[in-house]
């Protein structure tokens, strides 16, 4: 008796039931948001391509490490160059044998000039010889005075011949010296390339910052959760693959996903402020950049913003998460209420106010 007695006492004690929560109806300045997340990177990054050599692939004999400080003219990574020597040694060969030639052809061309030069002396001698042998025509017999005649003539018409083979060989000398020279000059242009080509294996910084390596999409992906890893040394790459990345850290922006509700709500030009996970207790201003197209799958679709930061700090580094408020819209002395207490019906919105007789 006494414990029952206890327990009607406190039942009787304790409230009927719990209150409703309420809120109260406020005026004010009220600001609409839109929140994101994303990652820090920096705006017009240097982009570090393997060069084009002429063949498919090279593998990688330096990199730099991801996060490094370089500064410009700094080496960020050098690639496998024993193809582009080989070619080297080649052309150089070429070239040594194109000097050769050039040299073997200059002395042939002398001496047929030396030739030509004495054969066309002797016909010049043969004509001196014959006018004098005719200069005695008034005194000889009629028969020999002929023939001193046709000598001359004869003499004439091979020193004409012996001019004409002159020009001609000299022509054909010039030719050959001229085909041989042109072989050189293309065996010189082979070799120069080839060193320029060995030089570009060898990829410098443009310009100061941290880097970031590319990951190494050459590899098979035998399932869905796995990976891709940063380049190393020894991965093979491709022509014109980028192999790393060095943004410009004057210009930092950061590149975030937002859900497709939310674009109707931004513009470009808008105020952000931004907070970085590595740095607590700081806030930076940015304003929206561009407004990317809408992407993904029908159960997440999303559109990438890029945000550029008007104040960065000297801590910051690439890849570093960051989150992101948008003021979208900001009114003055308007009645509000928290969303938690706004219903909808038919279309309609509408709250429920508490009175003395209850909620109505």
């Amino acid at each position: 008796l006494a414990w029952g007695a206890l327990r009607l006492v406190r039942n009787m004690a304790a409230p009927a039931s719990s209150a409703s929560p309420t809120t109260s109806v406020k005026r004010g300045r009220v600001v609409i948001t839109v929140s994101a997340r994303g990652q820090l990177q920096g705006g017009n990054s240097e982009t570090i391509e393997v060069p084009m050599t002429g063949v498919d692939n090279t593998g990688i004999t330096y990199l730099r490490q991801p996060g490094e400080m370089v500064n410009e003219g700094d080496v960020i990574a050098q690639f496998d160059t024993t193809q582009q020597e080989f070619n080297l040694r080649e052309a150089e060969a070429d070239l040594a044998e194109a000097e050769q030639q050039v040299i073997q052809t200059k002395a042939t061309s002398a001496a047929s000039d030396e030739e030509n030069h004495y054969a066309l002396l002797s016909a010049e001698s043969a004509v001196s010889l014959a006018a004098l042998e005719v200069r005695r025509n008034p005194v000889v017999a009629a028969m020999k005075a002929r023939q001193n005649d046709i000598a001359l003539e004869a003499a004439r018409g091979r020193l004409h011949q012996a001019e004409q083979n002159m020009a001609n060989k000299n022509a054909n000398s010039s030719a050959g010296v001229a085909i041989q020279d042109a072989n050189l000059n293309k065996a010189r242009v082979q070799a120069d390339m080839a060193r320029k080509i060995i030089d570009s294996m060898t990829v410098k910084a443009k310009t100061s910052g941290y880097v970031n390596i590319e990951p190494n999409t050459n590899v098979n992906m035998f399932y869905t959760g796995m990976t891709f890893q940063p380049l190393q040394i020894g991965d093979t790459v491709y022509s014109g693959e980028g192999v790393a990345r060095i943004p410009d850290l004057k210009n930092w922006e950061v590149s975030a996903r937002v859900g497709e509700l939310d674009r109707g709500h931004l513009a470009e030009g808008q105020k952000v402020s931004i907070t970085v996970v590595a740095l607590p207790g700081k806030s930076f201003p940015g304003h929206i950049k561009v407004l990317g197209g809408t992407t993904g799958p029908p159960w997440d679709r999303h559109f990438d913003c890029l945000i550029a930061l008007e104040q960065p700090a000297r801590e910051m580094r690439p890849g570093m998460t960051s989150n992101m408020v948008i003021t979208t819209q900001s009114m003055e002395d308007v009645i509000w209420i928290p969303s938690q207490a706004l219903y909808e019906s038919d279309g309609k919105s509408f709250v429920y106010l508490r009175t003395p007789e209850g909620f109505m």
